[in-house]
């Protein structure tokens, strides 16, 4: 199915597939699961960029990288709400982040203001998401 998608959009820029064994490590280093379509994604391409260069969605190691990153931080434990519950996925660019509540569980994409810490939903689902991402010619195409 996502490949279908990404030729619908020649300008995106697709990766080689993950594999299963790298996003069990994912969810056993995070200790939540990813979600079914995310996993599905991850096995077709590895990331998306935009033809911005943006990355829609982030490869694996980014992932887990960057969840790490977010949860270990002890600044950012006095300056924002939890990010336990979260998982993190792709960015705009500028800043905010996009990701998926793990707890509980949602299908709905969010994304993270890192400058208000607002965490609002703005797609049903991870197609709508990656649909409007590439479809879009800015980085805030979801305000």
């Amino acid at each position: 199915m996502w490949r279908e998608i990404f030729e619908e959009f020649p300008s995106a820029e697709s990766r080689p597939p993950a594999d299963r064994d790298t996003l069990d490590r994912i969810e056993a280093a995070l200790g939540q699961s990813i979600p079914r379509g995310l996993k599905e994604l991850l096995l077709e391409s590895n990331g998306l960029e935009d033809e911005y260069g943006t990355e829609v969605i982030w490869t694996t190691e980014r992932i887990l990288d960057d969840n790490r990153s977010f949860r270990g931080n002890e600044q950012y434990r006095t300056l924002y709400m939890p990010f336990d519950p979260l998982l993190f996925f792709g960015d705009n660019g500028g800043g905010d982040q996009f990701a998926f509540v793990r707890t509980p569980q949602r299908d709905e994409v969010f994304v993270w203001d890192h400058e208000t810490d607002s965490r609002t939903d703005i797609a049903p689902t991870l197609e709508r998401y990656v649909r409007s991402a590439l479809e879009s010619d800015g980085e805030d195409w979801y305000r």
